[in-house]
């Protein structure tokens, strides 16, 4: 068996054995085979797609291209939560803790932004000195010890996953479902989870525009889970405006700060509150959702869930006064509002262009190696179906970069879409899917 066999087989529509996906794998891991064969590789399956037990093999092979982090030492039911990503998208921060103030163990490996969505590490990376990498050892001594980690990937945790993202990064096969798969479940399984909630974003602002495409996906994660011996559940929710009202590291810090101490915006609770119960739900701790749900919220308004939000951040290194005293933390240089141009009603958002004005100001990066500043940002005054009169403030930007206001601002402009007629809101969480 060959590499090249494999490419052509694959680009000829068909079925490859589990045998010939795990050579292909382990031969490119041991620089056997060169990344334009990958390449190759990966737009056939782009263009060809996998059957169910391609997509099987494929994490399987990515999974033993690296280590598994056994947990099964440590008491109680081990759940995680894996978003598809979107603008403003910051449940993971309150959602973990929260779930751990409630009894759920939860190993959450998270990775940084790239392109118009911001990463989890980035945001916890606001916080001064909170660390985002360490040992496996260390990960699981945090899950026993306190119930919650959220760490980045380490080398040796499916290291096939992080090479072969980069490569299909620049060679536009990010969107293939087989592929985002893989990637998904492997990372997901090497954590030693037993139960996975996922929240399957549709609209402008996912990966995944269309419901239709987001259901595929979904059922395929949970295929590939139960496969696995994981219990997984899954929600589809609308990324048809940014999450929240608050775009940009510290700012949607700031605004989980708010959900903790039992407040923050509408929206954001909404889906903070479904994840998490689903997740209790899964780990036993309720006997159904709705209880779940109502244990969520009362973790919220009492305190527990930001006692051990505390608690990981001191844990981690973070510095535990700037999150108790978030009203210190250093602003921007330069803040600017947009304001509407025409008076009516906000009828939409293109949610793609406000989280690349976002990385525009500074707030996330378009490569690997591009700075994340933590200050700067994007905060909304107003959301689909809101009154505005010409004039009125739509947002504001935080930026250190002064040349980059003018191309943001255009940006939002566009992106913040307003008309006569007040729309039909969309459902914020379409369905479950288990």
């Amino acid at each position: 068996m060959t590499a090249y066999e494999i490419i052509a087989r694959k680009r000829d529509g068909k079925h490859l054995s589990e045998e010939e996906i795990e050579f292909f794998i382990s031969q490119y891991m041991e620089n056997n085979i060169r990344d334009y064969q990958m390449a190759a590789f990966l737009m056939a399956v782009y263009f060809r797609g996998m059957s169910e037990e391609e997509i099987f093999a494929l994490t399987r092979a990515y999974l033993e291209s690296g280590e598994v982090i056994d947990l099964s030492s440590i008491p109680g039911v081990k759940v995680d939560k894996h978003s598809t990503g979107g603008v403003g998208d910051k449940v993971s921060i309150v959602l973990a803790p929260l779930a751990a103030s409630l009894g759920v163990k939860v190993p959450m490996i998270s990775g940084r932004g790239l392109g118009h969505t911001g990463g989890t590490l980035d945001k916890l990376e606001s916080i001064p000195g909170f660390q985002v990498f360490g040992t496996l050892e260390q990960f699981k001594r945090q899950v026993a010890e306190i119930g919650v980690a959220m760490l980045g990937q380490t080398d040796t945790v499916v290291p096939a996953d992080r090479q072969i993202y980069a490569l299909r990064d620049v060679t536009a096969t990010v969107e293939s479902i087989p592929l985002i798969t893989a990637s998904i479940m492997s990372k997901k399984i090497a954590e030693g989870i037993d139960a996975l909630v996922l929240d399957v974003k549709f609209g402008n602002g996912a990966f995944m525009q269309e419901v239709a495409k987001a259901e595929e996906l979904a059922h395929q994660l949970i295929k590939v889970g139960n496969a696995f011996g994981k219990k997984v559940t899954a929600y589809l929710t609308s990324m048809e405006q940014p999450l929240g009202n608050k775009v940009g590291n510290w700012l949607e810090i700031a605004e989980c700060l708010d959900c903790l101490h039992g407040g923050g915006p509408e929206d954001l609770l909404e889906v903070i509150l479904t994840l998490t119960g689903e997740m209790v739900f899964l780990a036993g701790q309720a006997a159904r959702l709705e209880e779940a749900r109502q244990m969520c919220r009362e973790a919220l308004q009492d305190g527990r869930a930001f006692r051990k939000f505390l608690e990981m951040v001191e844990y981690q290194g973070g510095d535990v006064k700037s999150v108790q005293e978030p009203e210190h933390y250093p602003v921007a240089r330069y803040l600017e509002t947009v304001v509407a141009e025409k008076s009516g009603v906000v009828t939409g958002f293109d949610t793609r262009q406000v989280g690349l004005a976002a990385v525009e100001l500074g707030a996330g990066r378009l490569r690997k190696e591009d700075d994340v500043d933590p200050q700067a940002g994007i905060v909304l005054f107003k959301k689909i179906g809101d009154r505005v009169e010409k004039g009125e403030a739509l947002c504001e930007l935080h930026t250190n970069k002064p040349d980059s206001l003018p191309n943001a601002t255009m940006r939002l402009l566009q992106a913040i879409r307003i008309g006569s007629d007040t729309p039909q809101p969309s459902p914020l969480i379409l369905k479950r899917i288990q």
